[in-house]
């Protein structure tokens, strides 16, 4: 027997060793085995964390997939820019994305914007997420999970197939209303995403990369926010870090009631993935867009007639205000409700109805959530005196984009000399660089040069135009620097400002106190 040999044979001499003791091979192994059956299950080392199973049972079977196929007829106008494409500037790393099927996102190849397909439509198939509302076959989706699509299919959690109608697609808010023939199907109940709070637990139920009915969760971890990156001013998104990706989009937000609460609509990474930062519609945008596409088959929304812009501590301290909350009133538009009502640029709102504005990201959610026609209450500050006037919105119409203001190598008039403390620089502008601006005639002052450090840190730059100091509009360069004396030296100064086809006010902190 060789030595490699020897340890096969040490079992069977303990066996051997047991018998010989009064104990059996059969007996100990027995005895052994009982005591492997009776004994204490671990301990529960992790207590107190949510069980989702129940949540997931009742609500999964009411989560679909949705396939949109897109084929390749030519558009009948080229596409406009994605807005969901990140952004050039370096100083913006991260975007804001939605979730496209495999191979489907903003510049790859069949998507609008790729080399050689100007205006070819985007070909193959979208992936997304939807749930039934209603037990006759209403379901909800993302507007841009079915945006130009031919035809939208329908795959129930019991593997059943339907075609769909898209009853009707709001770009705004990102939703689309789709309607299966179909009767006796489970629903999701909506809830009140108005009650939501930073800190409550949610789930999400999708199809990421295609991953039918994939469960994550995590916790709501702001709301009311804005999206810097698209043009949705009109959705407070609820954030949360709850795991989304491709594939997930128009699938439900559930709270810890089994409730829908929001549409999982975007996140925001820089590689495309999941980063930690998620973002949902709450229901209660999608249900209003809901009722409107049920009866219309489109959205309308209030508008009151304003541009506005964020408050800072300088514009407030410029104002004679005691804290920077509410909206600044950059522009009033010509015949508008807000124009009817009275309200001046400098203004600063600070409620709607009674709804708080702390944000001027608060504004537009507030406004477009009424239908047009809708009297409304405005309590805003001017002159650091509350006022409280009544306006009747009228009914959104989207406002085009005026021209960049640049440097086009039309010969000027001679730049003024520097004469403000702020080394502002002002040019006079002719008739055709009027024209050319999209301004009317007597109004406006082009920036020739920015000296003064104050100016330049606040923002300003040449080729801007200085439409007015505070309230008070501005036609040449002397009457700028008249009204630049005139509001004293080394006092805050908000300036009007035209860039680029938007106006807003610069506030100008020579002490930087």
């Amino acid at each position: 027997m060789t030595a490699a040999k020897t340890p096969l044979l040490r079992p069977l001499v303990l066996s051997v060793a047991l018998a010989a003791a009064g104990l059996g091979v059969g007996s100990w192994y027995g005895v052994a085995t009982a005591q492997s059956t009776v004994q204490a299950p671990a301990p529960e080392l992790v207590s107190g964390l949510p069980d989702f199973t129940r949540l997931v049972d009742q609500v999964g079977p009411a989560v679909v997939s949705v396939q949109a196929e897109i084929g390749g007829k030519p558009r009948a106008v080229a596409p406009q820019p994605d807005p969901q494409q990140m952004p050039d500037d370096e100083e913006v790393p991260e975007f804001f994305r939605r979730f496209f099927g495999p191979g489907m996102g903003p510049g790859m190849p069949g998507m609008p914007g790729a080399p050689g397909v100007p205006n070819a439509r985007p070909r193959g198939v979208s992936q997304g997420t939807g749930f039934i509302i209603s037990g006759d076959g209403y379901v909800l989706t993302n507007h841009h999970v079915v945006d130009g699509a031919d035809t939208v299919r329908i795959k129930l959690s019991d593997r059943r197939e339907f075609v769909a109608k898209v009853v009707g697609s709001d770009e705004q808010s990102d939703v689309a209303l789709l309607k299966i023939d179909a009767n006796g199907l489970p629903t999701l109940r909506i809830g009140d995403s108005r009650t939501l709070k930073s800190g409550q637990w949610v789930v999400a139920i999708g199809s990421p990369f295609g991953l039918d009915h994939s469960v994550t969760a995590g916790i709501v971890s702001a709301v009311g926010r804005a999206n810097p990156y698209a043009d949705q001013r009109y959705v407070p998104f609820i954030q949360t870090d709850v795991a989304i990706n491709r594939g997930n989009s128009g699938g439900p937000l559930i709270d810890t009631r089994g409730q829908v609460v929001g549409i999982n609509s975007q996140i925001f990474s820089n590689s495309g993935g999941y980063m930690g930062v998620s973002f949902a519609i709450p229901i209660d945008v999608a249900m209003n867009a809901v009722q409107q596409l049920k009866a219309t088959g489109k959205v309308t929304r209030g508008q009151l007639g304003v541009q506005i812009q964020a408050m800072t501590r300088d514009a407030a301290k410029a104002l004679g205000l005691g804290d920077a909350n509410g909206a600044l009133v950059a522009r009033v538009e010509p015949g508008s409700p807000a124009e009817r009502a009275g309200i001046l640029r400098q203004d600063v709102i600070r409620s709607i109805n009674g709804q708080q504005v702390y944000e001027s990201s608060d504004l537009p959610p507030i406004v477009g959530a009424m239908p047009p026609g809708t009297r409304v209450s405005i309590e805003l500050v001017r002159d650091g005196k509350p006022r409280t006037v009544t306006a009747t919105l009228n009914q959104l119409s989207e406002a085009t984009a005026g021209p960049v203001v640049g440097d086009d190598g039309a010969p000027r008039p001679a730049a003024a000399a520097q004469a403000n403390a702020l080394g502002i620089v002002g040019e006079d502008l002719d008739p055709q660089q009027r024209s050319r601006l999209g301004l009317q005639a007597g109004e406006g002052v082009l920036v020739a040069r920015v000296e003064g450090v104050a100016a330049r840190e606040a923002g300003l730059r040449p080729g801007d135009v200085i439409l007015a100091v505070g309230r008070n509009d501005v036609s040449s360069a002397a009457r700028l620097n008249a009204q630049l004396r005139a509001a004293g030296a080394g006092k805050p100064v908000m300036l009007l400002v035209r860039r680029g086809g938007g106006t807003q006010y610069l506030t100008i902190n020579p002490t930087g106190d």
